[in-house]
């Protein structure tokens, strides 16, 4: 089984100076939908379903390496032919582009719970400064982000020192993954590296950081190699997520000791799993934007890609909301995997909404990350897929899902 990657192909040349890769942008929002099930699950599935709800936790973490992998992939490509990176312009992008909105999100999330807090004005403010240094929920992805845009530069130059040699650095990267993650997991490394702060640490996805630049800088090999091993990325994926659930299940009923908590998200078991799963994202993308998807398949995907990064930012606004209201009581009427798949659907595209219209208006850079969509570009866009449908496009540099 392969998938033609002609149509697809990086190497084919495109015209313009703005230019995407279609099928990079469409893994988005499947991560995106990932990212929605796994708050979902954490905020309304019922009492005594953990060790299922664990299980399937343990899967949908990988949302966060694939968010990063995404990521520097992107970074990656767009800068594999410059010659130079202007620090200074290179930053100031990058914090417009996810600084901005993580302030201004982190704010908004900070004044929606403000009514379950208590404590004097001060005491809210220096929370609020906690907040802003350690990321709020989910935002804390965004300071993991703006970790690697720092080190960015010196990435890039240790990659185009080491041409020739990337294989090499790659299973050195995984060796040293293997390793900080084991450590994590088995509770040698100091505090401080584990537990809360292990997630927001940029040194706890540096291989899926790594892998993504040295994709992106081998895209066209890496490209034509997945569509042609479609069933080996497959069958290899479902494999290792066969194992990882095993590991967590001999954890949970703690069969073999010493395999450690099965609460926790840093694993060494779901590494392989993690690799899987993202190539196969990427395989679903490279599906969804072929020749023989229809029209409004293309369209819908490209819409789920413009908004990603709006549904990662806005999602607990409408989780909370439902929160609000009750919505877990639902589990008494309908089956719990029926209602958060519903309540998945509904989350995202209640996101979706709010950030098209917030898109229209003057909002739209601090609020979703997007430039303002105008009357203009809205009518520029609807021509696209017809005059582009056998064309790759490169990949516009900004948050992946965030």
């Amino acid at each position: 089984m392969s998938i033609d990657a002609s149509p697809l192909s990086p190497a084919i040349p495109v015209s313009g100076t703005r230019k995407r890769l279609d099928h990079i942008d469409a893994m988005r929002p499947i991560k995106q939908f990932g990212v929605v099930s796994t708050h979902t699950l954490i905020f309304f599935a019922p009492v005594g379903t953990g060790i299922s709800v664990g299980a399937a936790l343990q899967l949908l973490h990988v949302t966060r390496e694939a968010f990063l992998f995404i990521s520097a992939c992107m970074i990656a490509y767009s800068f594999r032919a410059a010659l130079r990176v202007d620090l200074r312009a290179f930053w100031r992008r990058r914090f417009v582009a996810v600084g901005v909105p993580y302030l201004c999100w982190t704010l908004i999330y900070f004044f929606i719970t403000l009514h379950g807090t208590t404590g004097s004005l001060s005491s809210r403010l220096v929370h609020l400064a906690y907040l802003v240094g350690t990321g709020y929920y989910q935002l804390y992805f965004l300071v993991v982000l703006l970790q690697f845009y720092v080190l960015f530069p010196l990435l890039l130059l240790l990659l185009r020192r080491t041409v020739g040699h990337h294989g090499a650095l790659l299973a050195a990267s995984g060796v040293l993954q293997v390793l900080v993650v084991s450590l994590m997991h088995w509770g040698v490394l100091p505090h401080w590296m584990r537990g809360f702060w292990d997630s927001r640490e940029v040194i706890s996805y540096q291989f899926h950081i790594i892998a993504g630049m040295v994709v992106a800088l081998h895209l066209d090999e890496v490209h034509r190699w997945l569509c042609a091993h479609v069933r080996i990325v497959l069958g290899l994926t479902l494999a290792t997520a066969g194992i990882a659930e095993l590991w967590y299940f001999l954890a949970v009923h703690h069969v073999v000791s010493w395999l450690g908590s099965s609460s926790d998200p840093f694993q060494p078991v779901v590494i392989p799993w993690n690799i899987g799963a993202i190539a196969s994202i990427y395989l679903f993308g490279v599906w969804l934007v072929g020749r023989g998807r229809s029209a409004r398949t293309r369209s819908l995907t490209k819409t789920g890609s413009d908004d990603s990064y709006g549904i990662y930012l806005a999602q607990l606004v409408f989780i909370t909301a439902l929160g609000w209201v009750g919505w877990r009581h639902l589990n008494g009427y309908i089956p719990w995997p029926i209602l958060s798949l519903i309540t998945v659907v509904i989350v995202f595209l209640a996101c979706i909404a709010l950030t098209e219209v917030l898109a229209r208006t003057p909002l739209a850079k601090p609020l979703t990350g997007r430039s303002r969509v105008t009357r203009r570009v809205r009518q520029t866009h609807a021509v696209v897929p017809d005059l582009q449908k056998s064309e790759p496009m490169v990949p516009a540099v900004q948050p992946s899902e965030h």
